[in-house]
C-alpha cells in the first residue's frame, strides 16, 4: 500500500522556514517570563480520562481525542459504552494538567509557584483554515497568591511579551465570574441555571445582543430575560462594584508600557467551568479574534495541597490561529536568520496556505 503523504486531517507539517520562526517567537516569550520569575515546567500530552472529564473544560469535554484501554484491560466482547473501553486521553488544555501537577508536588515546589508551560494540545474540533486539532499553548501561572496583584503581574508579563513581538494597538476584555452570577441572580435567574445562561451570553459577539435574547427566551421567563439584558446598559462603575477587577484596570493603565487597552465587558464569560473570579481576554482585529485568556481558578478539582492558591493565564501559539489570518512572519524570519536560522520563504508559506484550504474543503 502507498505511504500516505498528507498529515492526518486537522494536523499540519511544520517545514523549516516556519520551524525557524516558532523557535524565534518561543524564545522571546521564554525569556521575557523568565524576566518576570516564571519558572518552566512540563506535564505528560496524555491525561487521566477521569481528569479530563471532571466537568471543569466546559464544551472542550466533548473534544477530547480518547485513549483506549490496551492488553487484557481491553473487553470489546460484549456491547459496551465508549467511557468503558477507554482510560485515558489527550490533554485539551494546560491548565488541568497543572492542577494534577500542583496537587502531586506541592510540597517540593516554592510559595506562590509561578509556572510556565508551552507544549501541545489536542481538541477533536472540526477543522477549519488556521484551526487546527493540534495546536501549541503557552500558559503562565501563579499558583499560592490569592491577591490580585497574581492578575496584575500576569497581565504585564503577557502583554510585555506581545508588544515585544510587535503587536500593537490590541485589547484585553476584562470581567469577573462574580459580577456575571450577580447580574443573573438579580434578573430573576436560578442558579442551578446560570452556566446555562452564560454559554448563550457568550455568543453576544457573534449573534448580537437579539440573537441572545431570542435564544434565552426560547430557555426562560421574557420578563426575567428582559429584566437580564437591560442590567448590561448600567454604568461599568454600577456593575464592578466592590469587585477587584477595577482596582486590576487602574493599576494596569498606570503601569504598562505597551500599545493597549484594558476595558471593562460585562458580556465576557470564558467557557471553562473551573473560573470562579476575574477573567480576561485578549483580543487582536489582525487574528479576526481572540488570540489568549485567563480567570482566577480558586477551588479547583484536584489542587488539594491545603495552600492558598491563585490563577493562570494564557497566551495561545499560532497553531490554533494560523496563516491566512496573521499578519505575515517576515519580519520575524529576518530576526531569527539574524541568528543563523532559516530565513521565511514565501513559497513554502504558499504551500501550507493551500494544504490549509484543501483540509477546509474536505
Amino acid at each position: 500500500m502507498a505511504m500516505i503523504k498528507k498529515p492526518v486531517n486537522g494536523m499540519k507539517d511544520i517545514l523549516p522556514a516556519e520551524m525557524a520562526v516558532r523557535n524565534y517567537v518561543i524564545g522571546l516569550i521564554r525569556k521575557t517570563y523568565a524576566e518576570f520569575g516564571f519558572s518552566s515546567m512540563e506535564t505528560p500530552v496524555v491525561e487521566h480520562i477521569e481528569n479530563l472529564l471532571s466537568k471543569q473544560g466546559g464544551e472542550n469535554e466533548k473534544l477530547i481525542f480518547k485513549i483506549l484501554k490496551r492488553g487484557e484491560k481491553l473487553d470489546l466482547s460484549a456491547p459496551t459504552t465508549e467511557d468503558a473501553v477507554t482510560d485515558s486521553g489527550l490533554r485539551y488544555d494546560l491548565t488541568l494538567p497543572l492542577a494534577r501537577y500542583y496537587s502531586a508536588h506541592a510540597a517540593e515546589l516554592p510559595a506562590p509557584f509561578k509556572a510556565l508551560q508551552i507544549g501541545p494540545v489536542f481538541r477533536a474540533d472540526r477543522p477549519q483554515r488556521g484551526r487546527y486539532r493540534q495546536f501549541t499553548q503557552c500558559d503562565i501561572d501563579t499558583l499560592g497568591d490569592p491577591s490580585y496583584l497574581a492578575e496584575i503581574e500576569l497581565i504585564l508579563a503577557t502583554t510585555t511579551a506581545i508588544t515585544r513581538l510587535g503587536f500593537k494597538n490590541y485589547t484585553i476584555r476584562i470581567n469577573d465570574r462574580a459580577i456575571l452570577k450577580d447580574m443573573a441572580g438579580r434578573a430573576g435567574f436560578a442558579a442551578e441555571d446560570t452556566e446555562k445562561v452564560f454559554i448563550i451570553l457568550d455568543k453576544m459577539d457573534k449573534i448580537g445582543r437579539d440573537g441572545v435574547r431570542d435564544e434565552l427566551v426560547a430557555s426562560f421567563p421574557e420578563e426575567t430575560v428582559d429584566a437580564y439584558l437591560a442590567l448590561f446598559d448600567e454604568s461599568p462603575e454600577a456593575l464592578i462594584g466592590d469587585s477587584p477587577i477595577g482596582k486590576i484596570i487602574r493599576t494596569v493603565d498606570a503601569v504598562k508600557t505597551g500599545d493597549f487597552r484594558i476595558v471593562f465587558d460585562p458580556t465576557l464569560v470564558r467557557g471553562m467551568g473551573y473560573y470562579t473570579g476575574p477573567i480576561f481576554e485578549i483580543a487582536m482585529d489582525e487574528f479576526g479574534g481572540s488570540v489568549g485568556g485567563g480567570g482566577r481558578y480558586d477551588g479547583m478539582i484536584g489542587l488539594r495541597a491545603h495552600r492558598p492558591f491563585a490563577h493562570g493565564a494564557g497566551l495561545y501559539g499560532s497553531g490554533r490561529r494560523g496563516e491566512g489570518r496573521a499578519p505575515r512572519p517576515e519580519k520575524y524570519a529576518r530576526r531569527a536568520a539574524g541568528r543563523g536560522l532559516c530565513p521565511c520563504q514565501r513559497a513554502s508559506r504558499g504551500r501550507q496556505m493551500r494544504d490549509d484550504q484543501h483540509d477546509e474543503e474536505e
